[in-house]
């Protein structure tokens, strides 16, 4: 939990699950985001026996093999169209009745001839072996039809959480939960400041969350630099 200090250069607190006590006139949130789970059967036995999350780490695993893609805004899209060129075929499960992505994106998307699309598809259940993921089930949500996809690999892009809920009324956040920072990295709160995934910066890379970092960490120092201590 984060109490801030009431004024300019007053001491924030920090409380730990653990119950320690950290004061501090500067402070840096990095606490990430992780991915939206599908909250089905089997995704989590099956989570890196099969069900993945990242398409760029974890894309050239499944060379060759049939995959899916859960999700078709743009972030979707562009796995689909990556994996692509290393794969057999891919499979995007859309649970509306249209797909979110750019339409630029849809339309290479659709120019691919391993790739199919459907629409109103609600996961219901991923299943395997025991050992590794061989296929999921899908209801068709225009007539409640239940459907099976043989597969290798299943890449779920429904979107990120940051992980920030601890800052519920507290800290500046977007409607996705996202804390709000400008271009020094810093809060709506003088002397915090966040980086990384957590925050509203776009385009969730390790080397951008790596820079903005480096940033909000000379933020932090300026901001010491150019006050007193309380």
């Amino acid at each position: 939990r984060l109490i801030p200090g009431a004024a300019e250069g007053d001491l924030h607190q920090i409380e730990t699950a653990s119950g320690a006590i950290l004061k501090t006139r500067s402070l840096i949130i990095a606490t990430g985001a992780r991915w939206r789970n599908m909250n089905v059967p089997g995704e989590n036995e099956y989570r890196t026996r099969g069900v993945t999350y990242c398409p760029h780490c974890d894309g050239p695993l499944f060379k060759g093999k049939r995959v899916a893609v859960i999700g078709g805004g743009n972030s979707g899209v562009e796995a689909a169209i990556d994996l692509a060129g290393l794969v057999e075929h891919v499979t995007v499960l859309e649970f509306a009745s249209e797909m979110r992505a750019d339409a630029v994106l849809q339309k290479k998307l659709r120019s691919l001839s391993n790739v199919d699309v459907i629409l109103n598809a609600q996961t219901t259940e991923v299943y395997g072996d025991g050992t590794k993921l061989t296929g999921l089930k899908y209801k068709d949500r225009t007539n409640d039809s239940m459907h099976d996809i043989a597969l290798a690999g299943i890449f779920v892009q429904i979107g990120l959480l940051p992980n920030t809920q601890w800052l519920d009324g507290i800290v500046e956040r977007n409607k996705i939960g996202e804390i709000v920072v400008d271009p020094r990295g810093e809060t709506n709160i003088k002397g915090v400041f966040a980086a990384g995934d957590c925050t509203t910066v776009p385009y969730k890379q390790i080397i951008i969350a790596a820079g903005e970092g480096a940033k909000a960490s000379l933020s932090a120092f300026d901001y010491l630099i150019r006050t007193t201590a309380k």
